[in-house]
């Protein structure tokens, strides 16, 4: 079992749970706090960006059932 986790839930966020880092494109930390659970925005609007900030009620349609993806391509 990985050390992180993350979920997909159902019309909302990413939640990610375990020992992870989140970093900008410039490679720099977001200052988590010393949180092992944060949930990341996946509707687009949060005022909180990255992070959600519940924003997605109403406006995110999307069930978070797992599947298998095809197989990875070989170059």
């Amino acid at each position: 079992m990985p050390g992180t986790k993350i979920t997909v839930n159902s019309n909302g966020s990413l939640k990610i749970d375990g020992d992870f880092e989140i970093v900008d494109k410039n490679g720099t930390a977001y200052g988590l706090q010393g949180r092992t659970i944060v949930s990341l925005c996946r509707c687009g609007h949060s005022k909180n960006k990255p992070f959600c900030d519940g924003s997605h009620k109403g406006n995110l349609e999307h069930e978070g059932i797992a599947f298998d993806l095809p197989p990875k391509k070989v170059d």
